[in-house]
């Protein structure tokens, strides 16, 4: 064996062991990735690509029909590649194809014309051998093998720039390695097959198409060790020392003379030695970059903590004090009157007064309240006492109470006791305050028209919901309606003083019941309709957040 055939089979094999290597890592590590099927592959692809090359420059048979027959299927395997590559490039780095079928479509037709082409005379009608070196006659199908291989070469050139453009940090970095991995391994295996073939009419450089698709495992492989391509740092890298120290240690056994054996021997000797070294300093590099990644995580997540403590305290300040300046305005103003003797407490307009002292005096009463609710929520000192007890009776008193002032803004107010309902555990006062909130705000926003409530049970919890035909919400405000401080515009506009603590509290209490809470609304103007649930439960428990 000739010291250059000795060579040009190394490089083969260490390009198949690679591209075969790296392949079968990324399809394991997440085989449910398209871009790491797609890069399986390409992989295939490049190796069955490796195989006929080889092949084609020495045919088992030196017949000439035997060469053009090994060079026709190198054509063959490698209309499969662009394809393949525009696909991968189109879909890196996310797990979906998101191409429109009909550009797969059109891939595929270019694909299969292409490969049946390069399988009859029409890519390579046949070959000669001027100087004794084998040149393939190009045939009329060669346009469409030069499309399905140099056009989607090109094709995927432009949409890697263009996705490196659009992406940022860490992805850009990636798409950065990758595209100069494919730019080059692509272009220089395109002008020694194809170019130097076909046009400069030389097959001298056939030999290097195995070689240039190691630069783009190179390229992806320095992309794996310092950005996480594919999440397999570590365990790429054992497999190109692995696969490295097997192609010299098999190079051993190949030597032309015992100083060349010599050489080969103290080659892989450094080899190993340098790669131990390599993988050591790449896991303890993974493990410091994974734990600063952790304290950077936790970092921010306490930092964004800070912010919205300092977001809720700002705001929680901002609505209390507004809120409450109002009714006390009220209390000071009209006592003043009282005081100086310009309203007298026993005339018409000094009884007004009092109401109104007394109507602002509730409010903030209220407000109070429920500022005594939500501090106790947040610092998760409330206390439940959880006793059985019958949800249905506290829902008719409090539908009763209400029943006067629905009448008054000419509302009917309905209740619906579908069947017997059975006694639960839970706690009457927090009960009693979350019932009082879903009609407190039927009736609050219910313009006209009516509000009815339902009692069921059924697959082992007690349903209560409120549906009333107000103002209605958006899908937005229907998505925020639990939340702390969460007032749609058209609330506000109906009840500027109101806090949005009170459905806040309804959902905090029901989870703390191992219950739940929802609001749907089928738009604005279109009423609304609150449900909660609660588990039917035998069993006395005495619960708290404290």
């Amino acid at each position: 064996m000739s010291p250059f055939l000795t060579i040009e089979i190394l490089l083969g094999v260490l390009a198949l062991t690679a591209t075969s290597a790296l392949g079968a890592i990324i399809h394991i590590r997440n085989p449910k990735s398209w871009t790491h099927r797609l890069f399986l592959l390409l992989a295939i692809a490049i190796d069955f690509y490796i195989i006929v090359n080889f092949l084609s420059l020495h045919p088992p048979r030196q017949t000439p029909d035997d060469q053009l027959f090994w060079i026709r299927a190198v054509m063959f395997v490698t209309s499969f590649i662009g394809p393949i590559l525009v696909l991968l490039v189109h879909t890196f780095p996310g797990h979906r194809i998101t191409m429109r079928r009909r550009f797969i479509a059109l891939l595929l037709f270019l694909m299969i014309a292409s490969a049946a082409a390069s399988l009859m005379p029409f890519v390579f009608q046949s070959i000669h051998y001027p100087e004794g070196e084998p040149i393939p006659v190009p045939g009329p199908g060669m346009p469409v093998f030069f499309l399905d291989f140099i056009g989607l070469f090109i094709l995927s050139f432009i949409i890697l720039i263009l996705k490196h453009r659009r992406a940022q940090g860490e992805e850009k970095m990636k798409l950065r390695h990758l595209l100069a991995g494919v730019i080059a391994s692509f272009s220089l295996m395109g002008i020694s097959t194809v170019i130097f073939v076909v046009i400069l009419r030389t097959s001298a450089f056939v030999f290097l198409g195995p070689i240039f698709p190691v630069i783009l495992i190179t390229f992806i492989a320095y992309a794996i060790v310092k950005h996480n391509l594919f999440s397999i740092q570590i365990f790429a890298t054992q497999m190109f020392v692995s696969v490295l120290a097997i192609v010299l240690f098999t190079k051993i056994f190949s030597f032309i003379s015992p100083t060349q054996a010599t050489i080969d021997s103290f080659i892989f000797f450094l080899t190993s030695v340098f790669g131990y070294m390599l993988i050591r300093s790449v896991r303890k590099e993974v493990t410091q970059r994974r734990e600063l990644e952790r304290m950077t995580q936790e970092l921010a997540k306490s930092n964004h903590a800070l912010q919205q403590i300092d977001r809720t305290k700002s705001e929680f300040i901002s609505i209390a004090s507004h809120q409450l300046r109002a009714p006390l305005t009220i209390i000071k103003g009209y006592i003043s009157l009282l005081r100086d003797g310009t309203i007298k407490p026993a005339a018409k307009k000094g009884k007004e007064a009092m109401e109104r002292v007394a109507s602002s005096t509730e409010q903030m009463v209220g407000l109070i309240n429920s500022l005594l609710n939500l501090s106790r929520i947040e610092s998760g000192k409330i206390r439940y006492e959880m006793t059985p007890g019958d949800l249905g009776g506290i829902v008719q008193k409090l539908v009763d109470a209400f029943g006067p002032r629905a009448a008054e803004k000419h509302l009917a107010l309905r209740y619906n006791k579908q069947g017997a309902v059975p006694s639960t555990v839970f706690d009457a006062d927090k009960m009693r305050e979350v019932v009082t909130n879903l009609l407190d705000n039927a009736v609050k926003y219910t313009p006209e028209g009516e509000i009815t409530v339902m009692l069921e049970a059924r697959a082992g919890r007690i349903r209560l919901s409120v549906q009333d035909n107000g103002i209605g919400m958006s899908a937005n405000d229907t998505a925020q309606a639990f939340e702390k401080f969460a007032r749609s515009e058209s609330a506000r506009r109906v009840d500027p003083g109101g806090m949005g603590i009170g459905l806040y509290f309804v959902r905090r209490v029901m989870e703390d019941h191992d219950g739940t809470a929802r609001a749907e609304s089928k738009g604005p103007g279109k009423g609304s309709t609150f449900t909660i649930e609660l588990p039917i439960r035998k069993k006395v428990e005495v619960k708290s957040n404290e």
